[in-house]
């Protein structure tokens, strides 16, 4: 059966998403960069919270996936602090400045993450040429890719999904961007084996009192009075499609 994975920004919409049959949690911070290494309060939350397996995102940064020493120094540190805390894998990924698979640095979080499942997230969209990335992820050892194959969505590339899935041997694809109730069936149909999606909404701030008049972000347009969550209801209805397909 395929499996679903939920990418959730917070303790409590892991909690909903395990409720609502999720399979396994991505855990990151900061929705509107794509996702962010959580705070160590997440994460230590999130252990004691959710049953089912986490996978917290390792990256410093929103942007590309070309890191500074340092950037790099502190996720080598957050992968021993999510490997301490006894997460059962992470997500991660490198480039190089040309668009390939930092393999220098790709084995160093390797060794790091010893014992973990790691996940090469979408940076696999970005890099130049998918087969030698998906050929240079198999070598690392790398235990599935999070890919929307190189689009805008999964739905539009789900022929490099499909191609990629037909190669991938011990190495599972994860189709994820634009994961929804909607076009569940055709991944499901496709044969597509593991399922990432946010299943969020943007919920209103429960605050009554509303200082409108300034803000405390960088982009002028920003509403700071909604929230990003996982909304429990979508991921029973994928759930439950995933498990009527199964049938």
């Amino acid at each position: 059966m395929a499996l679903l994975e939920i990418c959730c920004y917070s303790v409590e919409c892991a909690v909903t998403a395990q409720q609502q049959g999720a399979d396994r949690i991505e855990l990151c911070a900061a929705p509107k960069e794509g996702g962010l290494t959580p705070s160590y309060g997440v994460l230590k939350s999130a252990r004691q919270a959710v049953s089912i397996p986490v996978h917290p995102i390792i990256r410093p940064r929103g942007g590309d996936f070309c890191y500074t020493e340092g950037e790099f120094s502190a996720m080598l540190e957050d992968i021993a602090l999510v490997r301490d805390l006894g997460f059962p894998g992470l997500v991660i990924g490198l480039l190089d400045e040309d668009g390939n698979v930092d393999i220098p640095r790709m084995r160093q979080v390797m060794d790091a993450a010893k014992g973990l499942a790691v996940t090469f997230h979408r940076a696999f969209d970005m890099c130049k040429n998918p087969t030698q990335a998906f050929d240079n992820l198999v070598e690392l050892g790398v235990s599935r890719i999070l890919t929307s194959g190189q689009q805008s969505s999964a739905e539009k590339g789900l022929q490099l999904i499909t191609e990629l899935k037909a190669h991938s041997g011990v190495l599972k694809i994860m189709a994820g961007a634009g994961v929804r109730a909607s076009n569940l069936n055709l991944f499901l149909n496709a044969g597509v084996e593991e399922l990432h999606s946010s299943a969020g909404k943007w919920m209103p701030s429960p605050m009554r009192y509303r200082n409108t008049g300034l803000s405390m972000s960088t982009d002028a347009e920003a509403d700071e009075y909604s929230r990003y969550g996982v909304d429990g209801e979508s991921v029973a209805v994928m759930k439950s499609l995933i498990e009527r397909h199964h049938v």
